[in-house]
């Protein structure tokens, strides 16, 4: 493959992932009769299940290695706990109404990367990227204020996946690979409430109808496809191009749960994703900047 088609090949590869991330809003509406819980159990198991057949497939299912390395193992003990409450969170704020509310945890999470990057790697703040903190977190004061309610579904999205993208960068695994312990980790949860929902008859899987069946099982491939694809793509396409193409899910997202789902988007939140988009603005000219002074 030429390097000319192994970016387009790339730039398919992640678009195709940050547009399923945008519409998995749809999926997990059918499934909103479904407590959130249930469905994150479900997500968990079938996740694990499918990664490792994926990695049977690839001849790549060689795990012993990670659990020697006691330092990338114990990163992806931590990352999976952080994945599982994001995901957890995600589906709950999708079936309860919120989808607007986490649009703005994932518009956010960029400039959490920024902060924990400061925090724990001795990154350096530009002025522009200051700035940009500096509207973002006048956006979240601004809608704690005058909203009435601090927001916590964005807030934690966005930290769990900041923290989550922390984690993944310092533990040095392959997605995939990573992605199957970190299911592993919350797997004996996840399958003991699936066994103990199906005890007590409180389940949904093979109790209602073959469509929530298929879908509660597909739930595994919704959440690993996207991963592997964005795996792909990233490695053939810029970081800058990654960058901007991650702000395709969240504006789906909130196209989403305003048009389609009604959800109320008043003044006050009109204003505070304003402040944010203007932040990201700036993050994203910060961030063009770096890579052409690393390019020369």
């Amino acid at each position: 493959m030429s390097t000319h088609q192994g970016r387009a090949a790339g730039y398919i590869y992640t678009i195709q992932a940050f547009l399923t991330w945008g519409l998995l809003p749809i999926y997990w509406k059918q499934l909103n009769h479904i407590p959130a819980l249930e469905i994150l159990a479900h997500r968990v198991f079938w996740s694990l299940i499918f990664v490792l057949l994926f990695l049977m497939w690839k001849k790549q299912l060689k795990l012993g290695s990670i659990f020697k390395n006691t330092s990338s193992l114990s990163s992806l003990l931590l990352s999976g706990l952080l994945i599982g409450s994001n995901w957890g969170l995600y589906i709950y704020a999708v079936n309860s109404n919120h989808i607007v509310e986490a649009s703005l945890g994932y518009y956010i999470t960029p400039l959490f990367n920024v902060a924990f990057g400061i925090i724990f790697l001795r990154e350096r703040l530009s002025k522009i990227q200051l700035i940009a903190f500096l509207l973002a977190a006048t956006a979240v004061l601004y809608l704690t204020v005058d909203y009435g309610r601090f927001p916590w579904i964005s807030i934690y999205l966005a930290a769990s996946f900041g923290l989550y993208g922390l984690l993944k960068k310092m533990c040095g695994v392959e997605a995939m690979p990573a992605l199957a312990i970190e299911t592993l980790t919350l797997t004996p949860l996840a399958l003991g409430l699936i066994i103990w929902k199906g005890i007590d008859g409180t389940g949904h899987l093979f109790t209602e109808s073959l469509s929530v069946d298929f879908m509660l099982i597909m739930a595994g491939v919704v959440t690993t496809l996207p991963l592997y694809w964005f795996g792909l793509g990233a490695k053939r396409i810029s970081l800058t191009s990654v960058g901007f193409m991650q702000y395709i899910a969240p504006t789906i997202m909130l196209l989403l749960g305003i048009f389609m789902y009604q959800e109320e988007f008043p003044m006050e939140k009109q204003i505070a994703f304003t402040f944010i988009w203007l932040a990201l603005a700036l993050y994203s000219y910060s961030v063009i900047q770096t890579y052409r002074l690393q390019k020369k």
